[in-house]
């Protein structure tokens, strides 16, 4: 299952995450999103794991948790919309 995790410090690591999830199962991937002109962190990111009952218990005990001093939002992530460029 895939995993949306938002509203992250900006001082949240990959490696944090993980920390976080692999309290409820094995974690297969973290992915945190960065701007890419800046490379600064979007405080938001996504967790892969393969069992989906863990994830599932993840996303009910770790959603509205306090975490690196940020509120997290975290729900199981929608497929991505596709949207049309304007390269007009």
């Amino acid at each position: 299952m895939q995993i949306y995790v938002g509203n992250m410090s900006y001082q949240t690591t990959e490696d944090s995450i993980k920390d976080l999830f692999e309290q409820y199962g094995t974690v297969n991937k973290v992915t945190m999103i960065s701007d890419r002109e800046t490379q600064r962190p979007k405080g938001f990111g996504f967790v892969i794991m393969d069992d989906d009952a863990a994830a599932t218990k993840a996303i009910e005990e770790l959603n509205q948790k306090e975490f690196d001093g940020r509120t997290l939002k975290i729900n199981e992530a929608k497929p991505k919309e596709f949207k049309p460029r304007n390269d007009f």
